[in-house]
């Protein structure tokens, strides 16, 4: 593998992703991120981080598995999702995953059922559908009433749909665009904006230095973005592919190849099944099938 060039590592790998945000030593850029995103801006002062597998509760529910799971000590949950790639029934899965810390809170015995704050934060690298008319990047979804009042305020979602965002350093105004315009620009910078030189993000670009890496942590991070990269250029060619057979086929069908070549590519490069199934949002069962062909 080449050496890498950049200075600062890209948020958006997992590797990126977990060593700015999901290390003890680190976790107040977490909740400085945290108070940030959502919505009210809470001021979060402390944070721990939680196991990321959780179980169902019976041997019949099936698992999920959080890149960023952490609580305070008033009980407050979050999870923190980082999504590189548009998956079938993201929203679907993105709701089950929210239903594991209500779950959790359950009490054995005589309970009378008040749940603590469950907040879900999904950072795409990909635009819905649904929404790629829209300007707005941010949703916020709530639980809300015929008369579009919060009919419960104790479970939040929050989705930032990071392409649409193409703030440059000069334009940036609020915590907010701080945050997005680190998340797509970070590893492209070889110097701090003087938008982002205050403490916290201080804070981030020393964490964030590649130069600061061990030999062990360089070969991780190395790994990672290249997982990152033949994901993305995977993808891309893929469901580019996939548009252009749709144009013949149908638009829904032309999509579904994309997701399979997509599908059949990450295998080829030796993927788990388990992390194709993430990536693409197929089925076991159907990339099984995919792989015996």
């Amino acid at each position: 593998m080449s050496p890498i060039q950049e200075r600062y590592v890209n948020p958006l790998t997992d590797y990126g992703f977990k060593r700015i945000f999901g290390e003890e030593p680190n976790k107040d850029i977490l909740m400085a991120f945290l108070t940030d995103i959502l919505p009210d801006s809470p001021q979060i002062t402390d944070l721990q981080y939680l196991k990321g597998e959780q179980l169902g509760r019976t041997g019949l529910d099936r698992k999920a598995v959080f890149d960023l799971y952490c609580s305070t000590s008033t009980g407050k949950r979050f999870i923190v999702e980082l999504q590189k790639v548009k998956q079938n029934f993201f929203k679907d899965r993105s709701v089950y995953y929210s239903s594991f810390p209500i779950q959790d809170q359950g009490k054995r015995g005589d309970w009378n059922f008040k749940l603590d704050a469950v907040y879900t934060v999904g950072i795409l690298d990909f635009v819905f559908d649904d929404h790629k008319e829209e300007e707005e990047l941010y949703h916020l979804v709530e639980l809300k009433n015929q008369r579009n009042e919060v009919f419960y305020d104790k479970l939040k979602y929050v989705y930032v749909e990071l392409p649409k965002f193409t703030k440059t350093a000069d334009e940036l105004e609020s915590r907010r665009d701080k945050w997005l315009y680190v998340f797509r620009h970070l590893s492209n910078l070889n110097d701090r904006p003087a938008a982002l030189r205050d403490r916290i993000f201080e804070r981030l670009f020393a964490v964030a230095e590649i130069a600061k890496f061990s030999r062990e942590e360089l070969a991780s991070y190395e790994d990672s973005l290249k997982y990152y990269r033949d994901l993305k250029n995977s993808i891309d060619t893929s469901y580019e592919d996939g548009r252009e057979e749709g144009r013949l086929e149908g638009r829904e069908e032309g999509i579904q190849l994309g997701v399979e070549r997509v599908a059949r590519r990450l295998l080829e490069q030796g993927l788990p099944i388990e992390n194709v199934a993430a990536a693409t949002g197929l089925s076991i069962a159907s990339i099984k099938q995919l792989k015996s062909y």
